[in-house]
């Protein structure tokens, strides 16, 4: 009768791991997909600058072509093993490049009044949208794994099994400050 209960206790333990296991590898690889998700809309907010960049052309050639330089220099890829580090540097460059292209703006009005640069604008705005839901989505996931880290018994497990905190994706200060590119 004893090895009975000893042996259903170590079976009841064993689906506890098992299942300990599996719910902070789907935490993982939401925070994971959340961070690839922003990769993609920050890939496309750099597309829609570039071909902003490239209606610029026209009116400031020079100063245009450098920064379309700097920002191809300057891009990186954010993928599913990227950091919250990665991202606000992407971010730094693209408010760089955002800010640089509104002065231009400024001293053309026949670039402000452009169509085109009306629509890559809105595209820039919409895809700075998406980046923010992104944030919210990875942080979230970041908060629900951390906590389940921290409690016990999964405390227990989680460094046997290769899972740690992850870091959050700060807030950045200076988008408050950058300009009205409409």
């Amino acid at each position: 009768m004893g090895i009975i209960i000893v042996g259903v206790i170590a079976v009841l333990l064993l689906f506890w791991v098992i299942s300990c296991q599996r719910r902070l590898a789907v935490m993982d690889e939401n925070i994971n997909n959340a961070m690839a998700q922003i990769g993609v809309q920050l890939s496309s907010r750099f597309d829609a600058l570039t071909a902003l960049l490239d209606l610029t052309k026209g009116y400031a050639a020079h100063e245009s072509q450098t920064l379309i330089e700097t920002i191809k220099s300057r891009r990186s890829v954010i993928t599913a093993t990227s950091t919250p580090d990665d991202v606000l540097k992407q971010e730094g460059v693209i408010a760089e490049a955002l800010g640089r292209i509104s002065m231009v703006a400024e001293r053309y009005p026949d670039l402000k009044a452009n169509q085109n640069y009306a629509k890559c604008m809105n595209a820039v705005d919409s895809y700075e949208k998406m980046v923010r839901a992104s944030r919210l989505i990875y942080n979230d996931s970041v908060t629900k794994l951390n906590r389940e880290l921290r409690m016990f018994p999964t405390s227990l497990l989680a460094g046997a099994f290769g899972f740690r905190q992850r870091d959050y994706l700060e807030a950045v200060e200076d988008k408050a400050d950058m300009p009205d590119m409409k």
